[in-house]
Order: C-alpha cells, then structure tokens, then sequence
C-alpha cells in the first residue's frame, strides 16, 4: 500500500484547492473587509468542495499574485490563522501551498497538521517572477529540522508560467528528481492555473517512474477527468470548481459533483 491509499483511502484521489483571497501585505488586500471576509469565503468554498465530493483540500495564496519567491512571514502566519479557524469543519486529509516558497510551505504544514505539501523544489526556471532556483537538498534538512517528517512533499516538475532553463526531457527530469530528491509524488502542470496538463506528458512521465505517484496538476474538467487519471494516480483542481469554471469566482458544488461523479464512474471500471 502507497501513501495514497493510505491518507485517501481511494483510488485515482482528486485534491481540491481551497484558494483564498489576497492576505494581508498582498497588492489586492481587502483592508476594509479584513481576514474575517477571507475567513468566511474560503468556509463557504471547503463546504461546497467537501460536500461535492472530493478526496482532500489544498489551501494557497492563489490570489496573492504577484507571487514571491521568498514569502513575507505575514503570509503563513495569515493563512496558519485561517487554517486554525476553519480546520474542525475539514473532514478530508488537507495539505498546504504557501505560493511560492517551499520552507513556509512546509512551516505551515507542520504548523497545521496538513498531511502534504505542493511546491516547486527542485531545478532551474527562466519565469514572470524572475530566475527561479531552488535547493532541494536545504528543502529537505529544514523539513527535519522542523519534524516535517511525516509531510508528504509534491514536486511540481512542469512549474506554471515558466521553463526548465536546461534543455532536457521530462523524462530525464522526472527520473533523475526520484534518484536525487526522493519525492512523495509529482505534478505536471499545463502553462497556467486552469490550463490541462498534457495527458501524453503524464503518461511519459508515469512511464520512467512508475512507483512514484503523478498527478494532474491543472485544468481537470469533468469533460477530460477519466483520461487524464486513467494516465495520473491523482489529480489536483480548482477552476474547474469555480462558479462558470473562472478562477477567481467562488467554488460551485454542482461542478464540484459533476466532476467526482465522473471520478466514481472510472473508479468503479477499475474495479
């Protein structure tokens, strides 16, 4: 038994994002309505993504664009509040994404009881944010030092808004980030939030790797959701949630099952 199936206890898991709005210190902070209003709309958000159906949630910063790659401690100090408040209503596994720093990220974790991690942790990006360089080895000394242990960490290999400046296949990258890091699992993800994972990509991927999870990063539909995890072990998303499948909108429960309802049909023909 993987770790999968151990923290979701089903096959295929879909982890839904729980995307909450610009914190404090963000350019689109609603000082006026405070942390209380952020508060409510991502309670409003989980209860629609739970009683749709889905597996686990992610909570990020996904409007606190333009993201950082060193986050101020405001930010995981905001959203270990949040979390803290919200996190007796959760009823499925939970993990965090504090965009995009991989230390808070697994600060907050460890801080929360979130049982897994997203984040960039290994390689070189030519990015909107600038040159993004990483330290999976530093990643991995601060997960001890802090008794993240127990943190399942996903390593997201095909960044959002950004290239692998070598010129290597995702193949090579795939293999050799299993050797070097050890991950829990890894993410494939199409150009931007929203944008579909290339299923043939995944498929590669899942090929060089086979006994290290993949998942469908972005742009999971109800549409394409049995192809893409006929191909993933799991999937993680988001707008598709959203009300008219628009990102910033709040989630909308009858997408939230129609999507799972597609998830239960594959499963079930997997038997």
């Amino acid at each position: 038994m993987n770790w999968l199936d151990e923290v979701f206890k089903v096959k295929k898991p879909v982890i839904a994002m729980c995307h909450l709005k610009p914190l404090p210190g963000d350019p689109n902070y609603d000082s006026a309505a405070g942390v209380e209003a952020i508060i409510e709309a991502a309670r409003k958000d989980l209860k629609a993504l739970q009683n749709g159906g889905v597996d686990g949630v992610m909570f990020s910063n996904e409007a606190s664009l333009p993201y950082l790659l060193k986050t101020e401690p405001i930010t995981a100090i905001t959203m270990a509040n949040i979390i803290g408040e919200l996190k007796s209503e959760v009823t499925v596994p939970f993990g965090v994404n504090v965009l995009w720093d991989p230390t808070a990220s697994i600060d907050l974790a460890v801080a929360t009881g979130a049982k897994f991690v997203r984040e960039i942790f290994s390689g070189v990006y030519a990015s909107d944010f600038g040159l993004w360089n990483t330290n999976s080895g530093e990643v991995a000394r601060h997960q001890r030092h802090v008794d993240g242990k127990n943190v399942k960490l996903l390593y997201n290999i095909v960044p959002e808004s950004a290239q692998y400046l070598a010129d290597r296949s995702i193949e090579s990258i795939a293999k050799s980030t299993v050797f070097n890091a050890q991950p829990d699992g890894l993410c494939v993800s199409g150009l931007t939030a929203g944008a579909p994972a290339d299923t043939d990509i995944i498929t590669r991927v899942k090929g060089v790797v086979p006994d290290t999870p993949v998942f469908a990063n972005t742009g999971v539909k109800a549409e394409t959701a049995k192809v893409q995890l006929t191909a993933a072990d799991g999937a993680i998303c988001a707008t598709y949630f959203k009300r008219d499948g628009y990102i910033w909108n709040e989630v909308d429960e009858s997408r939230v099952a129609k999507l799972m309802g597609q998830v239960q049909e594959l499963r079930a023909e997997l038997g």
